[in-house]
């Protein structure tokens, strides 16, 4: 018979372990000089898609000196460009380039290959187990 865990008990283990895991996935990455925050720079604009710099900093939840630094080292590398914003002279849009939705592509690839990797010196059961975690897990995440 299943053991009950009390919610609190599990929120706290769960949580700790969510963390270790995606710590770790963020940390596989290919062979490259982009930093973990460029790199999230790069992936917000590929999420959200084109936004200003003040835009991209308070998604990023970083100052705007500090998002003039990230995204002039995502320009230097044609990550990024610029394009005048439609209404506003004085603003532009970033957006993420060809070359720097490949590069998103490329660490979400040795991401997904390191985590199969791991998935797949699991038992069959221990796999089913977490295949059924992660729906219960995108449930909780949507409400």
């Amino acid at each position: 018979m299943a053991k009950r865990v009390p919610a609190g008990q599990l929120a706290g283990v769960l949580r700790d372990s969510l963390t270790r895991l995606n710590r770790r996935v963020r940390q596989t990455r290919p062979v490259g000089d982009l930093t973990a925050t460029q790199l999230s720079a790069l992936a917000s604009l590929e999420l959200a898609g084109a936004m200003t710099p003040r835009e991209l900093a308070d998604a990023e939840r970083v100052r705007p000196p500090t998002m003039t630094k990230i995204v002039a080292r995502l320009e230097e590398r044609q990550l990024v460009q610029r394009t005048p914003h439609p209404t506003d002279r004085r603003q532009v849009i970033l957006a993420a380039t060809p070359a720097g939705r490949e590069m998103l592509a490329q660490f979400e690839r040795a991401r997904e290959e390191w985590l199969a990797r791991r998935l797949a010196e699991l038992t069959a059961e221990e796999r089913e187990v977490l295949r059924r975690a992660a729906e219960i897990l995108r449930r909780v995440a949507e409400s």
